[in-house]
């Protein structure tokens, strides 16, 4: 079992013609991802490493029946494919682009929130599930088949969390990288929510960092809703308010978003967190043994 996508998953690449549309979509069909096609209007009717290419979405879905979308369109494109991919109706989008616009994802946003299709991202390293599928940017052979979900704001605290849970002989079920922009899909609580009721996942590790409510909400359902194991690590601890840590959305305003205030609130709630990002896996270990 898994979440979001797996072995079945038809993946198309909005933006496969671009250079790193076309790196990563290698990369991801090496790993075994089955990747059926690809758009980019105006090119519809070539292959690309034997994978057609369609002008719309539409026709793409019409044509191979895929059910995920990975984006890689420049940034200011990129709210209108993933407004193209909501309108195909497809499952889920993860779009991998940086730089979008807030504007621009305002307005997509809104629209997302009306239709069928789940959207991750932008600004994401994607999501994986180990052994079967992968969708975005994160380096495939650190990620062991196994029974912990791993959500995050941050793309490489996820790969140095998801190394530790490896090497901890603690495998994953799927790999979330939720994005670290303001404006974003899927939040923490949606794919904690997603895990807890997915047998297959015994226990939860999350990454937040400073900005934003998001890990505070998550821990109040935790508290609430949750039924296993979770641990966590807040990045930012250090990060003087005002100033912006990498992410746009890292970034501490109005006295809030303080890393301290995520902190204890996950503990309160019950979250284990680790006090250094050195040991993220000690920490799910120490989870996990309740």
């Amino acid at each position: 079992m898994s979440i979001l996508i797996n072995k079945d998953s038809r993946v198309v690449v909005q933006g496969i013609t671009g250079k790193t549309g076309l790196f990563h979509t290698r990369q991801c069909r090496e790993y075994g991802t089955n990747i059926v096609a690809g758009v980019t209007p105006g090119k519809g009717g070539i292959h690309v490493d034997g994978i057609p290419v369609f002008d719309s979405m539409d026709e793409a879905l019409r044509i191979t029946q895929a059910n995920v979308s990975m984006i890689f369109v420049p940034p200011p494109g990129a709210a209108d494919a993933i407004l193209e991919a909501v309108e195909s109706d497809i499952e889920l989008a993860v779009c991998i682009t940086e730089g979008v616009p807030i504007r621009d994802m305002v307005m997509a946003k809104r629209i997302v929130e009306q239709s069928k299709t789940r959207l991750v991202g932008p600004n994401c390293p994607g999501l994986i599930t180990p052994g079967e599928c992968k969708v975005g940017i994160m380096p495939g052979y650190i990620h062991k088949p196994g029974k912990i979900g791993v959500v995050s704001r941050s793309g490489t605290l996820t790969y140095e969390a998801v190394k530790q849970l490896s090497d901890a002989g603690l495998g994953q079920s799927t790999c979330v990288g939720i994005g670290g922009d303001p404006i974003i899909g899927m939040k923490f609580i949606d794919v904690i929510k997603m895990f807890n009721d997915d047998p297959a996942t015994e226990a939860v590790f999350m990454i937040g960092e400073i900005g934003g409510g998001a890990e505070e909400e998550a821990a109040e359902w935790i508290r609430d809703h949750m039924t296993k194991p979770v641990a966590a690590f807040i990045a930012g601890v250090t990060a003087p308010p005002g100033k912006r840590m990498g992410h746009a959305g890292a970034i501490i305003t109005g006295g809030k978003g303080k890393a301290e205030d995520k902190i204890r609130t996950l503990q309160e709630c019950g979250v284990t967190v680790a006090v250094s990002p050195t040991r993220m896996g000690e920490a799910m270990l120490t989870a996990l043994k309740g």
